[in-house]
């Protein structure tokens, strides 16, 4: 396997790169001069824009998304932008190079089948009323829907966007509903993290699994909550014993955890598990955010500032982490000192003025 040398996210202006990329987005456009090509250029790290100009643009009648290309060309800024003008470019075939497809596509560090089997197991242990059991298993043991969620990104590039992101979002959604349910009580803890399980189902056919990460047709007309609900609603209906008012109140947990109507949901909160449901999904979400920012692409942490971050409206800063205090050794037990037994006296000792102890003085 041949890995990739320089990722975008070290691409600095003035650099002279000659490199292997993947397509995420290709279009062909016109200018004065003549037809050009703005491509989208992706690795694990990130993405920047580039341009063919003519007249080497004509080299390419057609160019897509999902395809690698061998690259020589030079960083610029462009309306404090990086950008790349290639001069030279190839497309090539991932397989017959000999690349390591983890170079081109962001993945979760833990192995999507080990998400979800540790969130089927985390259901297994906390969930005891049979009708939800029965529904998360129906629904995780369907061919499609396992496929799609081993597969699927948490979003297209704010959080989450990488393959195995959408499972990882939600065991950590799981988990914060969890822990906030035994700080408060009287939450329904079981609808709570059933609705953690599914509050973002549809993201598994709101998106693409590739390179590109684009949205399907039922993604840009309908949007996740509507194709969850959709996807949902036909194992809701075969789920037996499972009260209309417990399935309506799942519904609403799921169509109102994005928290405002200018956010996307349909209808606010209005249940307190509704609450709690969208400020553990913003949670989450916001520091994996965070967390992205601030790490290098070899998984360092990067000291001091990050650079501006459009998403979030603002820089970001690394502080210096509390010292950890070292566990200090356990004082040993002290052994008791074995008694020395008496002597007794000897007439011989005593007629020389010597008693017992004062030999070892």
């Amino acid at each position: 396997m041949k890995h990739k040398k320089t990722y975008v996210r070290d691409l600095a202006e003035g650099n002279s790169i000659s490199e292997v990329f993947a397509l995420s987005k290709a279009q062909r456009k016109e200018a004065k001069n003549g037809p050009y090509w703005q491509l989208t250029l992706t690795d694990r790290t990130g993405n920047i824009e580039a341009r063919i100009w003519y007249p080497q643009s004509q080299q390419f009648e057609a160019l897509q998304a999902e395809q690698f290309v061998a690259v020589n060309g030079q960083v610029a800024s462009f309306k404090d932008q990086l950008q790349m003008n290639i001069s030279d470019m190839a497309v090539i075939d991932p397989r017959e190079a000999g690349l390591d497809l983890t170079d081109f596509l962001p993945s979760s560090a833990i192995p999507p089948e080990d998400l979800l089997r540790e969130m089927e197991e985390f259901l297994g242990t906390e969930l005891t009323f049979k009708p939800w059991k029965a529904l998360c298993k129906s629904v995780l043991h369907d061919d499609r829907i396992r496929a799609s969620l081993l597969s699927a990104p948490g979003a297209k590039s704010i959080h989450h966007a990488y393959a195995g992101g959408l499972l990882e979002h939600t065991l950590a959604i799981m988990r914060i509903c969890s822990a906030l349910s035994r700080l408060y009580p009287g939450i329904d803890r079981e609808i709570l993290l059933v609705a953690a399980l599914f509050h973002d189902l549809g993201k598994a056919f709101e998106l693409s699994h590739g390179i590109s990460r684009e949205y399907t047709d039922a993604g840009r007309l309908l949007g996740h909550i509507q194709i969850g609900l959709e996807v949902l609603e036909p194992f809701l209906r075969k789920t037996r014993d499972l009260p209309e008012e417990l399935a309506m109140h799942l519904k609403h947990l799921i169509v109102a955890h994005h928290g405002e109507l200018a956010f996307g949901s349909p209808c606010l909160p209005q249940t307190v598990e509704a609450f709690v449901l969208h400020y553990a999904d913003n949670l989450d979400a916001k520091i994996n955010t965070v967390h992205g920012a601030l790490t290098a692409p070899d998984g360092e942490e990067i000291g001091g500032w990050s650079e501006y971050h459009r998403t979030l409206g603002r820089y970001l800063y690394q502080p210096m982490r509390t010292p950890v205090a070292t566990t200090a050794a356990e004082p040993q037990p002290k052994t008791p000192k074995k008694a020395t037994p008496k002597s007794e006296e000897s007439p011989l000792l005593k007629a020389m003025g010597i008693t017992p102890t004062s030999g070892n003085q």
